[in-house]
C-alpha cells in the first residue's frame, strides 16, 4: 500500500525461494512508475540489480558520498551478484570499505538478500585486469584479447581452477562477462600453449 495506490510484488521480481508472512517488513526497489489505462502503476522489485546497488548505498556512506563508485553490477537474484567498485581517494580501499570491519557492512546486505553470494571486485580500466578480477573467486593465470572490436577475450586458468572460473551451470563466467562487458572464454592452461 503506497498512499492512494497499491503495488504488487510479483514472482519474477522476488528473490527465488523467498516467502513472506503477513506484516513482514521488507525493503523494495522502485523500478518505475508506468502509465496504464487504469492510472499509474508502481513497479517494485527485490530481484533487480538496482536493489543491491541501493542496499550498498544505504550501508556504505562512502558510496553515498561519492568517494567510492559502483562501476558495474551483474546479478542472478537468489544465486550470485558481482559488484565492481572503484575508489576516488587513495586513502580509501574500495573493496575493504564495502565489506566493512569484520564483514559488518556486507553482512547487513546479505541478510536482506537471503544470503545470496556477493563478489566485490576492484574495478580496473585495463580490460585484462578487469576480466581477471571479474572471474574471482577463481585465480586466473593469464587473459588474452582475441578480438578487441567484438570484445572477445580468453581467460587461461590452471586445471584445478576451471570449474571455479566457469561456476555452476556457467553462472560465474556469465556474470563476469556481463560485469566486464566482454565475451569471456575460459580455457585450461594444459590445453593451450602459453607464451
Amino acid at each position: 500500500n503506497i498512499g492512494r495506490t497499491e503495488s504488487l510484488l510479483d514472482v519474477r521480481n522476488q528473490i527465488q525461494g523467498e516467502t513472506f508472512r503477513l506484516k513482514d517488513r521488507v525493503k523494495l526497489y522502485l523500478v518505475e512508475i508506468a502509465k496504464t489505462f487504469r492510472g499509474p502503476e508502481v513497479i517494485i522489485s527485490r530481484s533487480h540489480e538496482g536493489f543491491v546497488t541501493k542496499m550498498f548505498e544505504l550501508e556504505v556512506p562512502e558510496i553515498a558520498d561519492g568517494v567510492i563508485e559502483i562501476k558495474a553490477i551483474a546479478r542472478r537474484a537468489g544465486y550470485r551478484t558481482k559488484l565492481a567498485v572503484m575508489s576516488h581517494s587513495p586513502e580509501v580501499g574500495a573493496v575493504g570499505t564495502c565489506v566493512g570491519r569484520m564483514g559488518a557492512r556486507i553482512q547487513t546486505v546479505l541478510k536482506e538478500i537471503n544470503g545470496e553470494k556477493i563478489d566485490i571486485i576492484e574495478w580496473k580500466d585495463d580490460p585484462l585486469e578487469l576480466i581477471a578480477n571479474a572471474l574471482k573467486p577463481a585465480t586466473v593465470y593469464k587473459v588474452e584479447i582475441i578480438d578487441e572490436e567484438k570484445r572477445k577475450a580468453r581467460a587461461i586458468v590452471d586445471d584445478d581452477q576451471l570449474s571455479l572460473a566457469i561456476g555452476k551451470s556457467g553462472l560465474n563466467v556469465r556474470l563476469a562477462s556481463k560485469l566486464a562487458n566482454w565475451n569471456i572464454d575460459v580455457v585450461k592452461k594444459s590445453e593451450v600453449e602459453v607464451n
